[in-house]
């Protein structure tokens, strides 16, 4: 029974947790400049430079060395472009 109560308490806790997450989104969608998710940390020309140095031929590896880009990045970034295509 003691068991019961516990999870009890911890659903109604997570659900007031819940409550209070969506609230706060709410008031922060509401102020501008707001942006939903993580910010980018390389510009589209990074990303666009690291694609054509791909494109010429050179492998990941290297086109990571050249650029600080990592090669998840790379690999990202190569889908995006071949989706637009």
């Amino acid at each position: 029974m003691i068991y019961h109560v516990f999870l009890t308490f911890a659903e109604f806790e997570r659900d007031m947790i819940v409550e209070r997450t969506q609230a706060g989104k709410a008031v922060a969608r509401t102020k501008a400049g707001f942006k939903e998710g993580r910010p980018e940390v390389y510009s589209k020309e990074q990303k666009s430079l690291a694609v054509n140095l791909l494109l010429q031929g050179n492998s990941y590896t290297k086109v990571s060395a050249m650029t600080g880009l990592s090669k998840s990045t790379l690999t990202r970034a190569m889908r995006e472009y071949k989706a637009k295509r």
